[in-house]
């Protein structure tokens, strides 16, 4: 474990006022606030970070986002400072995540909800759960709606893969799911470095956002997680899920019509997925007819992790949509 990035991050989320817990069988590290104020018009904003990330990730958004908003922020099994789980397809994961919330709500708050109301916004492999969590549901858990941040959906992605372009700027997804290989690879190499290499690789091209997503000495914190061996195990496992049960689970899915049955809103960034990829069009057989779909692509060379690269806008944009959320499953 790596008490550094550790202690960093703790003190990062105190600061912005989150308390943090690390909680169930599953040990899942958790920040959170006002999670007692949660209702049905103040739904709890669940934060699902990406890879390589942690929750770290969120620092920027969160002091942008509506001040009383209540917030839900866990490091993924296996990243950060979450234990690795035995399972690792979203739903498993998600699950984890939707306990680890249960059990926060039923610590701080004295209100006896049916159903824990939330809005699940998730980046990259956190956006893969919050799909999941969307499509299946959750018992005890009402979700108003999710934000899915620069991804298409997963079995999209993988028929990209017929296009030799595609294979080499994704080469990362078969190689990971190789575990056995990319564990020993990936530590010959260096954690660290695996990490500094994939974060700045994927990231964009404008200078501002560049300094925002190195701020906070942001890729020390993520190089450091990544240099514990769980995490690099962890990490390719999830890959192997979006290889096999997570592909297996979404074909059965558009086969039974199972789709999003809440309202959506896409951030992707321009250059980067956009150029490849219609939005909102790769969504609309995903999502529920007469089911909203909102969209929003940052430009000006923003890359993958638009929520560090560009938080005041992506914060701005998630906040208006929020003001418009009436339902959902």
């Amino acid at each position: 474990m790596s008490a550094s990035a550790i202690t960093t991050q703790d003190a990062k989320f105190k600061s912005l006022g989150l308390s943090k817990m690390t909680v169930n069988k599953e040990q899942v590290c958790c920040y959170s606030r006002g999670l007692g104020a949660a209702s049905d018009g103040n739904p709890i904003l669940v934060l699902i970070h990406g890879y390589p990330q942690s929750s770290y990730g969120w620092r920027h958004m969160i002091p942008l986002l509506p001040p009383d908003a209540p917030i839900f922020a866990p490091d993924l099994p296996g990243y950060g400072a979450s234990a690795p789980i035995e399972q690792n397809d979203k739903l498993s994961v998600g699950k984890a995540l939707m306990s680890a919330l249960k059990t926060e709500v039923k610590r701080t708050s004295s209100a006896n909800l049916s159903r824990i109301p939330v809005v699940l916004i998730g980046h990259d492999r956190g956006a893969r759960v919050a799909h999941r969590l969307a499509v299946s549901g959750v018992e005890g858990v009402h979700i108003l709606g999710v934000c899915l941040i620069d991804i298409v959906p997963t079995t999209t992605q993988w028929e990209a893969s017929s296009k030799a372009a595609a294979v080499v700027g994704y080469f990362h997804w078969p190689f990971l799911a190789n575990v056995d290989l990319a564990d020993r690879m990936i530590t010959a190499f260096g954690g660290d470095n695996w990490c500094r290499e994939m974060t700045l690789r994927w990231a964009g091209k404008n200078a501002k956002g560049l300094g925002n997503l190195k701020a906070d000495n942001a890729l020390d914190i993520y190089t450091q997680f990544f240099m514990q061996p769980h995490t690099v195990h962890a990490s390719n496992e999830d890959y192997k899920a979006g290889a096999t049960v997570d592909v297996e689970a979404q074909t059965e899915d558009q086969k039974a019509g199972r789709r999003i049955a809440c309202p959506v809103l896409l951030l992707y960034s321009e250059s980067y997925i956009g150029s490849r990829y219609e939005f909102p069009d790769v969504w609309r057989g995903w999502v529920k007819d007469g089911v909203r779909i909102d969209s929003h692509g940052w430009g000006d060379g923003i890359g993958h992790f638009g929520a560090e690269e560009a938080p005041e806008e992506s914060a701005g944009v998630v906040g208006e949509w929020l003001k418009g959320l009436g339902g959902g499953r």
